[in-house]
Parts: C-alpha cells; structure tokens; sequence
C-alpha cells in the first residue's frame, strides 16, 4: 500500500471511529472462508460493520480520533477485525451466536460509550449491557407503575369512594 493510500485508509477509519460509540475488537483468523463467510452475512444482517485492519494504521486512527482509546492499545496484536454497530451488546451477541458453531471471533476489547472492555472474559458484561431503547423501554415501564396501581384500585372497588379507600387500605405497602 502506497503511503497517499495509507493516509486515506487512516482518515476514512478515524471518521468512522468518530461516528460510533460502539467498537468491537475480534480477531477472526484461522477461520476458514466458508466460516469467514457465513459471520460476513451474518453481521450484513445484522447491521454489523465487520472489516479486517491492520493493527498499526489502526492505532493511528485512533491516535487521530477525538475519543479515548487507549485502553484498547494493548489488545492491537495479531489478527484484528473491527466490527462497529449501532447497539452496543449486538456484536457481543452475535460473536456469542457465532461460537456456538466455531471457536472464534475471539474478543480482544471493546469500546462502548467512552468505556474500554479488554479480553475475551468481558463477553457476558457486553452481552448485559442494555441499548439506549431498552433503557427507555423499562424508565417508562417504571414511571407507568404507580398509575397502574390507582386504576387497577378503581377498577376494583366497584367505582365507589368507599370501595376505592378499602381497597388501599387492605393493599400492603
């Protein structure tokens, strides 16, 4: 690769470590193409972004990038692949789904938002993480609650005053 090329490759990939907060660092090697091929489309259909590097025109990319990345310095050795997402546990899950039938993509560190996971050990935390609709989806589940509780209050002591203040009397607290 010429060096106007490397340049190139170094701005394209900073821009794109700009735009995510979600990376996945794998090392995918010694996979076989049919193997290769089925996590491609797997992560195509995913909305997996799954791209091989080379470990030093990354590290200058993410020298380059206006994130914190050097927690991940350490796990830039052998084989990298990068996969960004746009929901931080998709990748973690798919590579977990992706072993059930294959030893690898090993995980070599991870960077969701603002925060480095460095080691194949921190799947399970980035399979837990939630997504920000998850996050959404239980704040409104919680915040809906309490109004269940008086409705299902009214509900049930028959439309009265009388009846509404039994049924909260007779509810534990």
């Amino acid at each position: 690769m010429k060096k106007e090329e490397k340049d190139q490759f170094i701005a394209d990939l900073t821009e794109q470590l700009n735009n995510t907060n979600y990376l996945y660092l794998t090392d995918i090697s010694d996979l076989n193409v049919e193997n290769t091929g089925k996590l491609r489309r797997l992560c195509f259909k995913r909305s997996v972004r799954l791209q091989v590097v080379k470990n030093t025109l990354l590290r200058k990319a993410m020298e380059r990038a206006d994130r914190d990345f050097e927690g991940l310095y350490g796990a830039l050795k052998g084989a990298t692949s990068i996969m960004i997402a746009e929901q931080g546990n998709l990748p973690a899950k798919l590579i977990r789904e992706f072993r059930k039938t294959s030893p690898k993509p090993l995980l070599k560190g991870a960077y969701i938002e603002e925060m480095c996971y460095v080691g194949d050990d921190q799947l399970d935390n980035l399979i837990n993480i939630k997504s920000k609709n998850e996050l959404i989806a239980d704040l409104v589940f919680l915040l809906q609650s309490p109004a269940r509780n008086v409705i299902s209050a009214l509900q049930s002591g028959g439309h009265t005053l009388s009846g509404v203040l039994k049924t909260l009397s007779e509810k534990p607290e």
